[in-house]
C-alpha cells in the first residue's frame, strides 16, 4: 500500500465519486424522499458531472487544487443543503492539502477540516442524524491510524469503514437538524441520505487508494 497519496489519487477519487453517485443516484433519492426533499441523489449527480467537466480542463499542482475545484463546482451547481455542506467540506479540506502528496496524518487533517466545515455550515453534531455522523468517526479512525504509524491508504480505509458504520447508526435516530427534523419519530428507521453519500464518497477514496477505483 502507498505511504502517501498524490494528485493522481485525488483526480481518480473525484472520478470515482462521480461514478458511485451516478450508480446510486436512485438509492440516494429514495432515502431522501423518506425524510427530506427527495433531491439529494439528483443534486449530487448533477454536481459531480459538472466537476468532471471542470476536471478535464484543470492542471492541478497540489491535492488541494483538486479538492478546491470540487468545492467551487459543487457550491455553484448543487442545490439544497448538499451543495453548501459538501462544498464547504471540500474547500476546508483543500486548505490542508497544499502539497503534491499527503501522508496518513494528512488524511486525518483533511477529513478533520472537512467535518469542521460541515459543522460550521450546518451547525449539526454527532447524533443529530446528519452527514456529521459519518464524517466524525471517520476522522477519529484516520487519526488513530496515523498515530499508529499506518500508511495514508490504511488511514483512508479505516476512515471509510468508520464512516460506513456511522451512516448505519443514523437509522434509529430522531433527526434534530434539517428537513428531517420536522418528522420527529417518523424519521426513525430511515438512514440519513447525507451520511450515506458521505460513506460512499469515503469508500470511493479508499478504493482508489487501494487500486480498485
Amino acid at each position: 500500500m502507498a505511504d502517501t497519496l498524490d494528485i493522481a489519487w485525488a483526480t481518480d477519487w473525484v472520478k470515482a465519486c462521480a461514478a458511485v453517485v451516478a450508480e446510486h443516484r436512485m438509492e440516494l433519492i429514495d432515502l431522501d424522499r423518506a425524510i427530506g426533499d427527495g433531491d439529494h441523489g439528483e443534486n449530487l449527480d448533477r454536481g459531480f458531472k459538472a466537476v468532471l467537466v471542470k476536471l478535464e480542463a484543470a492542471e492541478p499542482a497540489t491535492v488541494g487544487d483538486v479538492l478546491k475545484l470540487v468545492a467551487t463546482t459543487l457550491m455553484s451547481t448543487v442545490g439544497g443543503a448538499a451543495g453548501p455542506l459538501y462544498g464547504t467540506a471540500f474547500l476546508r479540506a483543500a486548505k490542508t492539502a497544499d502539497g503534491a502528496t499527503i501522508d496518513a496524518a494528512g488524511v486525518a487533517d483533511l477529513l478533520a477540516a472537512g467535518v469542521e466545515g460541515i459543522v460550521a455550515r450546518g451547525k449539526a453534531e454527532v447524533g443529530d442524524k446528519t452527514m456529521v455522523d459519518a464524517w466524525a468517526p471517520a476522522v477519529e479512525a484516520a487519526r488513530a491510524a496515523a498515530e499508529a504509524g499506518k500508511t495514508a491508504t490504511e488511514a483512508l480505509r479505516a476512515a471509510a469503514t468508520a464512516a460506513r458504520t456511522g451512516a448505519e447508526t443514523t437509522d434509529p435516530l430522531v433527526a434534530r437538524k434539517g428537513r428531517a427534523s420536522y418528522l420527529g419519530e417518523r424519521a426513525i428507521g430511515h438512514r440519513d441520505p447525507g451520511a450515506e453519500s458521505s460513506a460512499m464518497l469515503l469508500e470511493a477514496a479508499a478504493d482508489v487508494a487501494e487500486g480498485g477505483g
